[in-house]
């Protein structure tokens, strides 16, 4: 799932290309903002539905191989048991499951060749042996074992299935790792044999909450930008501006606006969250260059009463 972090990266990345571009259009740009928010569900989608189509490739190999010039017993009464694993017919049947399909119109038997290479490389495997040699009776936590195994290692580690999933979302560098732990989540919840009583994955643990969080984080930012930049720039005199990186500039912002516009969330979260970000997305000196920057913003924001936190442990921050 989406957290707060995640949250304000997908702010920063639009807060960013807002920036860059000639047109300002904030409307727009929020738009842009919230579709590469859902793109994370739709990755996540896409990527259960790949488990689901490589499961069913069971019959089209089954069918392949009974139509060999000369087919062996074998190829005539193959082990199809992967056809009918539970877990996987559980999700197929699932409402949220069918519904998030057709919303994104996913289909991955557009790419068969995909498909069966996958299912070819699985059956190469002494996990997928052992699977088919299982003698017992499947259980759906029993049938999890080879999904997990397909999932981990013959799709995560596919560079077919990399390139495919690069190619459609142009964040999946990003988001791939909530993407992971989302599919990862659903195969551990799903406990119940009844497809109406599992739920998939939710986008984030509030999303009422988190949606209008992401949202206000990133129109007050750009409501204020002329506003925040003033308060950088008393601090930063000594600095010629286009020495000042842009995505410093941005990050300092965004930390400007929780702490003026947000007063649930902590200030110290705030600080931290934002000289983190300056880890990942800027260079090896903003961490501290931003540090010094918004500790003396905060101690001026703080004399002027600009900052109002509630909620008890918040309010003398």
């Amino acid at each position: 799932m989406l957290n707060r972090r995640h949250l304000r990266i997908k702010a920063l990345q639009n807060i960013f290309a807002w920036h860059t571009t000639e047109k300002k259009d904030t409307v727009s740009s929020q738009k842009t903002l919230m579709k590469s928010i859902d793109e994370v569900y739709q990755m996540y989608v896409s990527m259960l539905a790949l488990i689901v189509d490589v499961t069913e490739y069971t019959a089209n190999d089954a069918i392949e191989r009974a139509n060999k010039h000369l087919p062996t017993a074998e190829d005539l009464n193959p082990n199809q048991k992967l056809l009918h694993n539970k877990f996987v017919n559980v999700l197929k049947h699932n409402p949220e499951y069918v519904a998030a399909v057709n919303k994104y119109q996913i289909n991955w038997f557009s790419d068969p060749e995909m498909v069966k290479s996958i299912f070819n490389k699985l059956k190469e495997t002494k996990e997928y042996e052992a699977y088919l040699a299982e003698d017992f009776e499947e259980t759906l936590e029993s049938s999890k074992e080879i999904i997990k195994f397909i999932f981990r290692k013959m799709l995560l580690k596919n560079v077919n299935v990399v390139q495919a999933f690069e190619d459609k979302f142009i964040n999946w560098p990003v988001d791939r790792e909530v993407m992971q732990g989302m599919v990862a989540k659903t195969i551990k919840n799903f406990e119940s044999e009844n497809p109406l009583e599992n739920k998939l994955t939710p986008i984030s643990a509030d999303w009422a909450e988190d949606s209008a969080f992401v949202k206000d984080l990133f129109i007050y930012t750009l409501k204020n930008d002329d506003k925040y930049q003033e308060l950088i720039a008393e601090r930063t005199k000594n600095w010629e501006s286009e020495r000042i990186a842009l995505m410093d500039t941005i990050l300092m912002k965004m930390a400007i606006c929780e702490l003026m516009n947000f007063p649930s969330i902590p200030v110290k979260v705030t600080i931290n969250e934002y000289l983190d970000l300056s880890k990942d997305y800027s260079t090896p000196k903003s961490n501290t260059f931003i540090n010094g920057i918004l500790d003396k913003i905060l101690n001026d924001l703080k004399k002027n009463k600009s900052i109002k936190k509630i909620g008890r442990g918040l309010i003398e921050e």
